[in-house]
């Protein structure tokens, strides 16, 4: 049975010619065009970015590899007894765009388990924080620290043929992703939980081992798994993918890169979208005396928010035209396993009566919720209450997708981006505006 590297090696070679020939013959092909509310607005639309891990279709949602988020549940395998799959296993589907046998996980599995070692300098890097640092600066620069043990660097540094940079690429890449559990499980024990550590339990997969690290008993395994599948990957136009592959098109190592995009996933305007949510929901239980509304009241409650200006936190998105797939697939978790959860039965409710209040006013083009309409009230339930950790929960996930990314844009030999910019006198000569 060929190992996962063995099977990448001739997905590149056979995906390599595909690539050549687009440039070679076909280069001067039209592919979009460009206004400027797209160049003035931060080229939101544009088709100028090549991923072949994942697409956001309007109307099924995200598809990894081709598969629809359904689909991916559904056929990766499971440890035994959970019901999410292996992370493990999305990482292999991600790089070769099959669905990897039992067997094949298992390897994975193992050879992960094998790169979980984290070097002592880094969690002195963590200790040296003080205790009220933000999660995310500490989880980017821990990341950082670790390009010292780069293989890409020291292969680049001697003069390796660049048909070869995906495969230090790889190995950089399976090493980052073993370790970040134990990273992230360590700056929540640092900064909550008075530096109590739980060593890493070498038997259990990333997801039920991160569950063991954070003191969760089950089903957080599943959560875990859930959590980072669903967050691993979404196009690479967004500001953490989008800044993972132009940093590493530099040819800047893995660490490097992953350590660019977890800045850019800190920042407000990305990643901080669930706990904004979670904040919203809290506030509305407070208002509501605790008590859960009726779907009148509730009704009137969502009037009352659109009416005075405000908007309905975890609804609408700038791309798909129906219920976010990532949101049901918790929703049905969430009726499993937490049904009678206090602030699922407002997520619930929610559910229920704003797309039709929203389709009524005619405003939002997407009445429908998205992924972060109940991310956050999932770790809130399992008791994950600290908000600014939720980040490095979405980073961890992000990075698998950005991983397998940049190592297929090192096996293309995709170049070093550069756009060309204009200036605002060029637009408005454009424009005609004398």
């Amino acid at each position: 049975m060929a190992s996962l590297k063995e099977k990448l090696r001739e997905k590149i070679e056979e995906h390599r010619p595909r690539t050549q020939r687009l440039l070679k013959e076909y280069g001067d092909v039209v592919v979009d065009k460009i206004t400027i509310a797209q160049v003035i607005g931060g080229m939101r639309g544009v088709k100028s970015l090549v991923t072949d891990i994942s697409y956001l279709d309007p109307n099924e949602g995200i598809r990894y590899r081709g598969y629809t988020l359904p689909e991916v549940f559904e056929k990766l395998p499971k440890p035994k007894g959970s019901e999410m799959p292996f992370v493990e296993g999305l990482f292999s589907l991600l790089l070769t765009g099959e669905i990897p046998s039992e067997n094949e996980v298992s390897d994975v599995v193992d050879e992960f388990r094998k790169r979980r070692i984290v070097p002592r300098y880094v969690y002195e890097v963590i200790d040296a924080y003080p205790c009220c640092s933000h999660p995310m600066a500490i989880f980017a620069n821990a990341i950082l620290t670790l390009h010292r043990e780069s293989f890409f660097a020291k292969k680049y540094a001697a003069g390796i043929n660049k048909l070869d940079y995906w495969e230090s690429t790889y190995e950089d890449a399976l090493n980052l992703l073993a370790k970040l559990p134990e990273i992230a499980s360590y700056i929540y024990a640092k900064l909550y939980r008075d530096g109590k550590r739980i060593q890493s339990d070498p038997n259990l997969d990333i997801g039920g081992d991160f569950a063991h690290m954070m003191m969760k008993p089950k089903p957080y395994d599943d959560v875990a798994r859930l959590h980072f599948i669903i967050h691993s990957d979404h196009e690479s136009g967004n500001v953490s993918a989008h800044t993972g592959h132009l940093v590493s098109s530099t040819l800047s190592d893995i660490y490097q890169a992953i350590s660019a995009m977890i800045n850019g996933l800190a920042g407000p305007l990305h990643g901080l979208a669930n706990q904004e949510v979670l904040r919203w929901l809290q506030g509305v239980k407070e208002k509501m005396g605790d008590e859960i509304p009726s779907e009148n009241e509730m009704k009137q409650f969502v009037w009352d928010t659109l009416n005075s200006g405000q908007v309905i936190p975890g609804y609408g998105h700038a791309v798909l035209r129906k219920t976010d797939p990532r949101y049901s697939i918790q929703r049905d978790f969430c009726l499993k396993n937490m049904p009678e959860d206090p602030l699922f039965k407002y997520v619930d409710l929610l559910y229920k009566v704003v797309p039709p209040i929203l389709k009524k006013q005619g405003k939002a083009k997407n009445p429908w919720p998205n992924l972060d309409a109940q991310t956050g009230v999932i770790q809130w339930h399992y008791g994950v209450t600290e908000y600014d950790f939720y980040t490095v929960l979405f980073g961890i996930g992000r990075s698998i997708g950005i991983a397998a990314n940049i190592i297929w844009d090192r096996a293309l030999l995709y170049p070093l981006e550069r756009p060309k910019s204009v200036t605002t006198e060029m637009l408005e000569k454009i424009a005609g505006i004398k």
